[in-house]
C-alpha cells in the first residue's frame, strides 16, 4: 500500500505549507478521533489536521496549507496505551502503529510486552483484532494466534522499505501526479512508471534502490492511480476546512 507510514516514521518531521514553503509545525504526536481514525498531528500545542496534508516525505511533511486548531475534544493517543485481555489482564502496550496518511486509516499496531514474548521484542496486530478505548486496547483472550512477527505482518508495505527506496517512491509518484488520470489501463500506467524511472535512472547513482521503487509502483499500480486520484478531493476538501475556519462558518 502507498500511503502507509509508522507513526514512528512521522514524529520528528516538520510540516511545511506547500503554498509558501515555509515550516510551521514540528510533529510530537498522531492523534486519533471518535470515529477511530487518524484525525490530527500536533506538536502539543496546535494541531494539524490531517485531511490539510498534501504528502508525507522522508524528510518532511507538504500541506495545503498554514492551517492548525486548538486542542479538539475526544483525542486519543494511541502510543504507549496499554493493552489487555477482555478479562482485564494487563498484556502490554502499543510501541507504534502503522497508518494511511491520504485516509486516517489504521493498518495494524506493533506491540510491546508479554503478549509478544513468543516472537521476540514487538509483534504485529491488526485492527480487526483490536478495540480501542480512551484508556486501553483490549484484546481477546485467544489473540496469541493472531500475532505475527514485523517481517510477517507488515510485509510489502512501503513504510518497510529503506529510507532511499521510500524517497524514490515519493519522487516518482509526485512526477506521475499529472501524468496518470482516473481512466487509464494498467498497461498504460506501467508504461508511464517505467517512463518516469527511466527518466530517473540517468543521474540516480543507486540503481539497485530504484529497481525496488519501480517494481513496487508496477506491484502498487492501482493504489498509485488511486492515490492520484483522490489528491483532487482531497485538495478541495482542505481548502474548503481552510476556509470555513477562517471565516466561521460551520
Amino acid at each position: 500500500m502507498l500511503n502507509i507510514v509508522r507513526r514512528s516514521q512521522i514524529v520528528g518531521l516538520t510540516a511545511f505549507d506547500s503554498s509558501l514553503a515555509a515550516p510551521f509545525i514540528q510533529v510530537k504526536e498522531v492523534w486519533l478521533d471518535e470515529t477511530g481514525q487518524i484525525a490530527y498531528l500536533s506538536n502539543g500545542r496546535e494541531y494539524l489536521p490531517l485531511e490539510q496534508v498534501s504528502s508525507v516525505g522522508t524528510e518532511a511533511i507538504a500541506t495545503y496549507g498554514h492551517l492548525t486548531v486548538d486542542a479538539p475534544a475526544n483525542l486519543r493517543r494511541l502510543h504507549q496505551l496499554a493493552v489487555q485481555s477482555t478479562q482485564g489482564e494487563t498484556l502490554g502496550w502499543i510501541e507504534d502503529f502503522l497508518f494511511d496518511w491520504q485516509t486516517g486509516e489504521i493498518v495494524a499496531y506493533i506491540l510491546g510486552g508479554e503478549i509478544t514474548l513468543p516472537l521476540g521484542s514487538t509483534a504485529v496486530l491488526y485492527p480487526e483484532d483490536v478495540q480501542i478505548t480512551a484508556s486501553k486496547a483490549i484484546v481477546r483472550t485467544d489473540v496469541q494466534d493472531k500475532l505475527k512477527s514485523e517481517s510477517e505482518g507488515l510485509q510489502g508495505l512501503l513504510s518497510e522499505k529503506s529510507q532511499q527506496v521510500r524517497k524514490l517512491v515519493q519522487i516518482m509518484s509526485d512526477r506521475l501526479h499529472n501524468l496518470i488520470t482516473p481512466h487509464d489501463r494498467p498497461e498504460v500506467v506501467r508504461v508511464k512508471i517505467k517512463t518516469v524511472s527511466d527518466e530517473l535512472a540517468s543521474h540516480e547513482r543507486d540503481r539497485h534502490a530504484l529497481k525496488e521503487a519501480t517494481e513496487f509502483l508496477h506491484e502498487q499500480w492501482h493504489h498509485l492511480q488511486q492515490s492520484i486520484s483522490r489528491a483532487g478531493s482531497r485538495t478541495k476538501a482542505a481548502l474548503d476546512s481552510a476556509w470555513r475556519q477562517l471565516t466561521g462558518k460551520a
